[in-house]
């Protein structure tokens, strides 16, 4: 079989205790998407000021559980963040160690493609196998090569619009509030993000704008002010506004 889990991601649920108890309700009032509509979505949590804090992929569990694909170095830090919102909410926010993340570049099985971007591949989840193969390197290469980052090593704390969040449909501005929602829709409004995050050649990449860089890929992720790249540099799906 080929290799497709991938390791560098976890799965935390979030599941009801209680009847009438809503992990989806919970959820709303915090990402930056709508998780009330179909899954899976992409969608971040963002400081009070819509900077990133972490970035998911939110997909349907039983019971009214959902699952959040996430990195997972963070994996336990979001778990301890989500319990700071619960207050006395009857929801169990933990980790799911019996579930993994997989990843193909072609159509697999029960696969969904990457509600981010096509372009970048079909991933499901399925329970942890003694089989499994890691498919990180793989995954990391064919991300970057679409000019797309994710995680806290790329994203950092930058506002969530300059991680490209709108263009790979990370956001939604009709749901209502959420943490950061009052920076992010006046940006959103302006019709205006003077900064991007962009995969750019190594040999290229500023030191002080580089947010992460993949020597064994020759490629780095530069935070860079939207009037100094070139338009031929940007990739097909990012969309520049004058």
């Amino acid at each position: 079989m080929p290799a497709t889990r991938l390791f560098d991601r976890a799965i935390v649920r979030v599941s009801p205790q209680a009847e009438g108890e809503d992990a989806a309700g919970f959820l709303q009032g915090l990402l930056t998407n709508d998780v009330a509509g179909p899954l899976p979505v992409y969608a971040g949590l963002l400081t009070a000021q819509g900077k990133a804090l972490f970035d998911l992929l939110v997909w349907p569990g039983e019971d009214g559980a959902l699952l959040l694909d996430c990195e997972a170095a963070v994996a336990d830090e979001l778990v301890k963040r989500l319990s700071l919102y619960r207050l006395r909410r009857k929801l169990a926010i933990e980790r799911e160690p019996k579930l993994a993340v997989h990843w193909s570049p072609q159509p697999a099985g029960d696969a969904h493609p990457d509600p981010r971007l096509p372009d970048l591949g079909n991933r499901w989840l399925a329970p942890v196998s003694a089989q499994d193969e890691a498919a990180d390197a793989a995954w990391r290469a064919h991300r970057l090569s679409l000019g797309i980052a994710e995680g806290r090593g790329e994203l950092g704390d930058v506002l969530w619009l300059e991680t490209n969040a709108s263009e790979l449909h990370g956001v939604s501005f009709t749901k209502g509030c959420y943490i950061g929602q009052e920076n992010t829709a006046r940006m959103n409004w302006r019709q205006k993000v003077n900064r991007r995050l962009f995969v750019v050649p190594l040999a290229r990449s500023a030191e002080n704008r580089r947010k992460a860089a993949y020597p064994e890929l020759g490629l780095a992720v530069d935070l860079l002010r939207v009037e100094t790249v070139e338009p031929g540099d940007a990739p097909a799906w990012m969309q520049l506004r004058d």
